[in-house]
């Protein structure tokens, strides 16, 4: 019986334990499936290293312009690993994970470690997570404070080290480390808290960069200095320990003083850059052919002088290579947010009146088809064509001149009766073939208005008319996009269509006379040609100008188009043009040289047919208006002045007459104006007493009056 009992109760332990190991080898089976599923649940980390970043727009030398936030309103801006001090590297392995090129995504030996100081001490002394862990929850965005949310970040992290190279998951890291407010990634918070790019960072600044993101709001700089301090000497100490920075680099770098402020993020070239990343914002790095160094001089220099024009008065640079036909600088406003100058609109690319500087153009049509030569005399005087009575700026007229003085000087007359001759049509469809897309008010036909600013343009479209004649008649594409073709940041020309605008000859005829212009700033006689403009009523003034490689234009007046009296394009942009030039350095390359079959004669010596300009004579004088009145300002005009107590040039109310007897006197309200005394031209300026209504009289030397009634009002300088 005690036998059978034996037998039995060993049958019986048999069968529990074959149970047993049953039950734990399915259990086993069971969470090797488990483990299995969320492994490959695991694997959709994956999915999570595409990530919405910032846009960033590079110079021409891959050099930041200005950056974007990204969708999710994050400063994430984009880097390599290469473009990173390898110091940063060196402090962050030596600090998070030393075995970090060892383990394959869990570190067991520092799991152990953490546990055993967690259960011996009661508190977390060291963390068990390696840098590829801290990548798995940084993408994933969830927490790890339960077990189970360990587990998942565990398998996260051996997914990623199966998928990706040990500096593919440091790149990881380096664009999604959190350091403070909406700054991720080395890049944006080296931006932010250093003002430079983390290529090369001092061994405190990388010790900073380390230990942010462990604590980014505790121990931001600006908030919490004690705690940045702290945190940053400690991962000095490990630096020290583990040998990556001697003794002596360590405490310098221990005085080194941390930052104090948020640095705003890089946002030069603001409206270029705007305009490339709407034209393709899936793309994250865009590259421009903009020099940084000479965007960051422009806009420092239009923010300088904007201030002495007027607070609504704006202003607009571009330089290019025309050799090249590169953009290198395009300041669009004195300053984006500047709302008394609406900085926001980009005044490149606005649509205004051009003034004169369109007629070197009607000359080079005009030398192109024999009409005239630069030393061919023209009548400036009255005319009349058909009703259209131009008259010159200064209400005078110099009769018998030669074509080269008289552009020059910038006649109205003698440029509208060499256009009528040549056609307003032929101007446009030169203008076309140079790569505009001139505006038409109205879409009317082209009149002879044209000549003198009767139509819309740019300063990208003067510049690159401007190019062209640098080129000697051949279009030019300028552009800014180093990333391909792109109707946004192209002109209009057809590369297949390469035909000159003008005649080699004509083209350099033009560049001579212009080059012979006064050259304020520039090291030698025709160093630079150029040609000014002032729109109607002073709401443009521009100058426009090249020497042998670069082509600059600048535009000055109001985005709305009021008019800021006293505003001509050579007191108010012509000084600007030269100080860039100045700013694109001191030497200039010299214009080209005179073309083969470009004689160089003066009147007498001319063909007897090309003496005198061959115009048509349509245009009668005996039909010009000659009545003594004050063609500007206009009656019950309301006029904005800077209203200074210096009473500058901003205060200044200029006045331009038509007919009269030299000399004149003015009277404002009754009175001699104090101090001015007679006016021996047919335009001057005068300085109003104040803001209110005004009576302006004007009183030539037999006693013929015109007046007009102003409303002057002061926007406080």
């Amino acid at each position: 019986m005690a036998s059978l009992t034996k037998t039995r109760k060993t049958n019986r332990q048999r069968f529990y334990a074959a149970g047993t190991a049953l039950a734990v080898a399915g259990l086993l089976v069971s969470g090797g499936f488990k483990i299995a599923a969320d492994y490959k649940a695991a694997e959709a980390i994956l999915e999570q290293t595409d990530l919405s970043v910032s846009n960033v727009v590079l110079d021409r030398n891959d050099r930041l312009l200005r950056a974007f936030l990204s969708a999710d309103e994050k400063w994430r801006l984009p880097v390599e690993l290469d473009a990173i001090d390898p110091i940063y590297f060196k402090l962050l392995i030596a600090y998070e994970d030393r075995r970090f090129r060892e383990h394959s995504g869990v570190d067991l030996r520092a799991l152990v470690r953490a546990g055993v100081q967690l259960a011996s001490r009661g508190r977390v002394v060291s963390g068990g997570s390696t840098l590829t862990m801290q990548v798995a929850r940084l993408l994933s965005e969830e927490g790890t404070r339960s077990l189970a949310a360990k587990y998942h970040q565990v398998l996260k992290a051996i997914a990623l080290e199966d998928a990706l190279s040990k500096d593919e998951i440091l790149a990881l890291y380096a664009l999604r480390a959190p350091f403070g407010g909406n700054l991720e990634g080395i890049r944006a918070a080296s931006l932010i808290w250093f003002g430079k790019e983390p290529s090369r960072l001092t061994l405190a600044e990388a010790a900073l960069l380390v230990a942010l993101p462990q604590s980014p709001e505790g121990r931001r700089p600006d908030r919490s200095p004690k705690a940045a301090r702290n945190a940053r000497d400690r991962v000095l100490d490990v630096a020290a320990a583990t040998g990556v920075a001697s003794l002596d680099e360590i405490a310098a770098a221990k005085r080194e003083r941390l930052p104090v402020s948020w640095r705003k993020m890089p946002q030069h070239a603001p409206h270029k850059s705007r305009q490339v990343v709407a034209a393709n914002p899936a793309r994250s790095v865009h590259h421009l052919t903009l020099d940084l160094e000479l965007q960051k001089s422009l806009e420092s220099l239009a923010s300088k002088r904007v201030g002495k024009l007027g607070r609504k008065v704006s202003m607009a640079i571009v330089v290019a290579d025309h050799t090249s036909s590169e953009i290198l600088a395009a300041v669009g406003s004195p300053g984006l947010h500047d709302r008394a100058r609406q900085g926001h609109v980009d005044m490149t690319e606005a649509v205004r009146s051009p003034g004169s500087t369109l007629k070197p153009y009607i000359y080079g049509l005009a030398f192109e088809d024999r009409i005239a030569l630069p030393e061919s005399l023209i009548q400036d005087r009255p005319v009349d064509f058909d009703g259209y009575r131009p008259t010159n700026f200064d209400q005078g007229y110099q009769g018998a001149i030669t074509v080269r003085h008289a552009l020059q000087q910038s006649l109205n007359t003698p440029a509208v009766q060499l256009l009528d001759t040549v056609g307003p049509a032929r101007l446009m469809a030169r203008m076309k073939r140079a790569g505009l897309s001139p505006d038409l008010p109205g879409q009317d036909a082209a009149g002879l208005a044209i000549g003198l600013g009767g139509v819309g343009v740019s300063l990208m479209d003067l510049v690159r008319l401007y190019a062209g004649l640098a080129e000697l008649g051949r279009p030019v594409d300028l552009h800014f996009s180093r990333d391909g073709e792109s109707e946004t940041t192209k002109s209009s020309v057809n590369r297949q269509q390469s035909r000159p605008f003008l005649s080699e000859a004509a083209a350099w005829q033009v560049v001579d006379i212009l080059s012979g212009l006064p050259q304020p700033q520039a090291a030698k006689a025709q160093a630079v040609a150029y040609k000014t403009g002032t729109s109607y009523g002073y709401r443009d003034a521009w100058s426009v100008g090249f020497d042998g490689q670069h082509v600059v234009g600048v535009w000055v007046g109001r985005p709305d188009g009021s008019p800021v009296s006293g505003q001509t394009g050579a007191e108010s942009a012509s000084p600007i043009l030269f100080e860039v030039f100045q700013r694109i350095g001191s030497a200039r390359v010299a214009l080209p040289q005179r073309p083969d079959g470009v004689a160089d004669l003066v009147t007498a010596e001319l063909p007897i047919p090309l003496q005198r300009a061959r115009i048509d004579a349509r245009a009668s004088p005996n039909q010009h208006d000659q009545t003594f009145k004050i063609m500007f300002p206009p009656d019950n005009a309301v006029l904005e002045l800077a209203g200074t107590s210096s009473r500058s040039a901003a205060d200044q109310l200029v006045i331009k007459l038509q007919g009269g007897k030299l000399p004149f006197v003015i009277l404002e309200n009754g009175k001699p104006v104090s101090g001015m005394g007679k006016a021996y031209s047919r335009q001057f300026h005068f300085v109003p007493t104040g803001p209110g209504v005004t009576s302006l009289a004007v009183i030539d030397r037999v006693g013929n009056a015109a007046t007009v009634r102003l409303d002057i009002r002061s926007i406080g300088g």
